[in-house]
């Protein structure tokens, strides 16, 4: 008897349907015989199988089994086929009745008892089966919630393998339909930061270059010495961001879905993602890839925040493989016979000390370190990865009368305001330009077009770019910081004072701090 049950395989961050044939031939020998390019955690599902069968009162009877998984020239990887080739085993073997189950997609991974454990990836698998036209998807409990944010689609939430064969048995009580009002539930949960600005005492100018990079969404590298507060400044900057909207929450919540970085029954992730590796981390687990590649923490930053502390301190092939990903906004993972993209529209913020012991160039504390130490400790960081980031700025410590001030600073929410303001009139700016929302997206054709200096402004840039021998990249960052600081002043116009600011945020180019490419 030849069955036909359907799963799904996520490649980059999105699912492919996968077609499960089960053949079960009476009297044609005995054996169980698993073909379509399965990997070894496939391959192993018979073992799980057979118990979790056993255990819920089935039996493996003893005929020829054979399983295509079609199609056959895409690799199976991971434990999530167990139920849809359980189900098609029962089918097949006439153990259950189900005549409808090319209707659903199914997926989840089973232990030895039979019940369901979550898998990777639900929402995209259940955009895909929408899209194909399933009536529904059959999903472990803990993935549900997930993938009913997709409407028209009926999810059904099952704990062990009994309840799905019941259901296609005929008892459609034995599963749960799981439905969730996704912009209800968006609205009711957008998240609310703890750490706020107002606990922040003096660092006024940090602030306000954090204010500008949030308002046009530029990276920003902060140079200081420990204690300084760079650290507790980045961790806020969230909290100054655009709330994340609806299309941006899916976004996110696809790729940490596909990651498996979801918390159990989650449906949707609120709050923009902020990511700080330590600077151990590998080029594989930054960018994403390995021998099942995953989207890494610059895929995982995806609409929010990657902070990098401690930034020399990264090996240097790992932060030199984020340059193309800085420009493009997505990391395109190649292999032999497949390619795949994950999107990587993050803002980058990094920090630093100005030397190994922390205190070169300090109001109070001297150096020690050695004659050349200070130039090789920045030569770590290359001048074509300083040239992506727009704005450069320099942390002093916070004096005494400073920490002890009792009353509070501008809080998080106002200077929000602010940002969301300067924010809407990038978008009224870019609305013919599909895939633009901020000043830092644009490409030097648009930089040009949308940021026109006066005659005094040309004058003042020429100068500058003769002093500082800076490139022709950071011109370009001089000119979408100088237009997020004029959107920031309500002024159509760029003027000379916002360009000066600008240029005042290129104080880390390697012509000035010996900075080796």
């Amino acid at each position: 008897m030849l069955i036909r049950t359907f799963g799904s395989a996520v490649y980059g961050v999105n699912a492919v349907t996968i077609t499960i044939e089960v053949n079960a031939s009476p009297g044609a020998g005995i054996g169980y015989f698993l073909v379509g390019l399965p990997d070894s955690a496939v391959k192993e599902s018979q073992q799980r199988i057979e118990s979790a069968i056993r255990e819920n009162g089935f039996q493996m009877t003893r005929q020829k089994i054979v399983i295509n998984m079609a199609p056959a020239d895409i690799r199976k990887e991971g434990s999530a086929y167990d139920l849809p080739l359980a189900i098609g085993f029962l089918t097949a073997t006439e153990q259950i009745k189900a005549d409808n189950t090319s209707k659903y997609i199914l997926m989840g991974e089973l232990a030895l008892d039979g019940s369901l454990k979550p898998v990777k990836g639900a929402l995209p698998m259940a955009i895909q089966a929408r899209k194909e036209g399933f009536e529904g998807l059959i999903l472990p409990e803990e993935n549900a919630r997930e993938a009913a944010i997709v409407n028209n689609l009926k999810v059904l939430a099952a704990s062990n393998l009994a309840d799905v064969a019941a259901f296609f048995d005929g008892d459609e009580t034995r599963l749960r339909q799981v439905v969730v009002d996704t912009r209800r539930e968006f609205e009711e949960n957008q998240a609310h930061l703890a750490d706020d600005f107002a606990d922040v005492r003096g660092q006024e100018n940090i602030k306000r270059a954090l204010e500008i990079a949030a308002a046009g969404g530029h990276n920003v590298i902060l140079i200081g010495p420990p204690g300084a507060g760079k650290t507790m400044l980045a961790r806020r900057l969230p909290g100054i961001l655009p709330p994340l909207n609806l299309q941006e929450a899916l976004e996110t919540t696809k790729i940490h879905s596909v990651a498996g970085k979801l918390a159990k029954h989650a449906s949707l992730v609120y709050s923009r993602p902020f990511r700080a590796p330590h600077h151990t981390i590998s080029d594989v687990a930054l960018v994403g890839g390995g021998t099942n590649p995953q989207p890494g923490e610059i895929s995982l930053a995806h609409n929010g925040v990657l902070f990098l502390d401690e930034l020399p301190e990264f090996k240097r092939t790992v932060l030199e493989v984020m340059r193309q990903p800085l420009e493009e906004r997505k990391v395109t993972i190649s292999r032999a016979k497949t390619s795949m993209d994950y999107p990587a529209s993050f803002m980058l913020v990094a920090s630093m000390n100005p030397c190994p012991c922390g205190y070169f160039n300090h109001p109070e504390k001297e150096c020690t370190c050695g004659a050349g130490v200070v130039q090789r400790y920045l030569s770590k960081i290359s001048g074509p990865l300083l040239d992506r980031i727009d704005i450069h700025i320099e942390v002093t410590p916070v004096n005494f009368d400073q920490l002890a001030e009792t009353r509070k600073s501008e809080p998080s929410a106002v200077i929000r305001e602010r940002v969301l303001k300067a924010r809407e009139v990038q978008q009224q700016r870019y609305a013919n330009l599909p895939g633009i929302h901020s000043n830092a997206q644009i490409s030097s054709t648009q930089a040009r077009e949308f940021c026109r200096l006066n005659p005094i402004g040309q004058t003042l840039l020429k100068t500058a770019m003769n002093r500082l021998q800076l490139s022709a990249r950071a011109y370009d960052r001089i000119l979408k910081v100088a237009r997020t600081i004029s959107d920031l002043a309500g002024s159509e116009e760029i003027k000379p004072e916002h360009l000066a600011e600008a240029i005042h945020y290129r104080s880390l180019d390697r012509q000035t701090w010996g900075i080796s490419t």
